[in-house]
């Protein structure tokens, strides 16, 4: 299972595994908690188009739906509302009633209802940052795993169904060490690299703990095609594809995965969601109530932990300015951002 914060993220995080683990015959369920109703019009051609700026949400809905056929993934809306993302000094107050300011006992309760009714053994999500600071996707972050937590328990929302404790939890994301490596090649082959200016300020970003790399290569065109699918969103002839296949197959043939959460003992490096668990009886396996420590918390076989904050090193680099510069790169990208006083997602 999949979660993400908007319609549009399933396809531009982690979509080529998805598309293989559909191939080898396994089910794979994408949760989009928001409809992405707060969202800009991204992609210049589009722009004005006076059915799309009339119904923007149906857009994006139909815009889901073609691009989880073409990954070949099962799709369920969490049914909460877009946040937007407040920009200014002082920020503005969210908007009532959005994903964000949800209780998140109701958020959680909401996915614990689709995780004891799809009952998958791997869930995957952001880290604590969200990818990038944007309020759907820390709440993202949150709401998964705190649905993690409860999904096995049934004392938690007994009447949402039968209790189902997944295996694992996975963090999707940016992979530094991808990032420079195609940078690398690019400027090797003298091509333009779209990540320059992020290179720049991945100096002063701390590498996540990424040990799971899926290759899964040959399935970046149908990750392609499910992102074109999003076409308000992206511009085909943008940033997202403005690397060429045949170099990024060559040079990072993986998507890569940080294991957050496993009650199986891991053994680094792996190159499968599923390293494991394919030998237990995960049916027995998931029914039964997982052991938890004084505080009602989950005893896990591993858990990351996650890299310190940024501090001052001495190098008179202002660390925090750094990273808020890169995290304002990644949010134009995804076009997370406000635009004549509206906000966007």
């Amino acid at each position: 299972m999949a979660v993400h914060a908007h319609p549009d993220d399933e396809s531009s995080k982690g979509a080529a595994t998805t598309a293989k683990y559909v191939t080898e015959g396994v089910r794979v369920r994408v949760v989009s908690c928001t409809g992405g109703e707060r969202g800009d019009v991204l992609n210049e051609k589009l722009k004005g188009d006076p059915h799309i700026e009339r119904d923007l949400a149906q857009v994006r809905r139909d815009e889901m739906a073609r691009a989880a056929e073409i990954l070949g993934v099962e799709h369920t809306w969490l049914g909460f509302v877009d946040s937007g993302l407040p920009e200014g000094d002082p920020l503005p107050p969210l908007p009532e009633g959005c994903f964000a300011l949800e209780p998140v006992e109701v958020t959680a309760e909401a996915l614990v209802r689709v995780i004891r009714e799809f009952r998958p053994h791997v869930i995957t999500t952001y880290d604590e940052n969200g990818g990038y600071p944007h309020p759907d996707h820390i709440m993202t972050h949150v709401v998964s795993m705190a649905a993690f937590r409860a999904a096995g328990d049934p004392t938690a929302y007994p009447h949402a169904g039968d209790p189902w404790q997944p295996q694992k939890v996975y963090y999707s994301g940016w992979s530094i060490k991808r990032i420079r490596k195609i940078h690398d090649a690019m400027v090797a082959e003298g091509l333009e690299s779209p990540y320059l200016d992020w290179v720049e300020g991945l100096r002063q970003r701390p590498e996540r703990d990424i040990n799971t790399f899926v290759p899964c290569a040959e399935f970046f065109p149908v990750r392609d095609d499910a992102l074109r699918a999003h076409a308000t969103q992206v511009d085909p002839d943008g940033f997202w594809f403005a690397v060429p296949m045949e170099l990024q197959q060559r040079v990072h043939p993986t998507e890569d995965w940080e294991l957050a959460v496993s009650l199986v003992e891991p053994s680094f490096p792996e190159d499968d969601l599923f390293a494991g668990l394919r030998e237990l009886d995960l049916e027995a396996v998931c029914r039964r109530s997982p052991q938890r420590d004084a505080d009602g918390e989950i005893v896990a076989a591993y858990r990351s932990v996650p890299p310190p904050p940024q501090d001052e090193d001495g190098d008179g680099v202002d660390d925090a300015r750094q990273t808020e510069d890169l995290d304002d790169e990644v949010t134009e990208l995804e076009g997370h951002h406000d635009r004549d006083g509206e906000q966007a997602s």
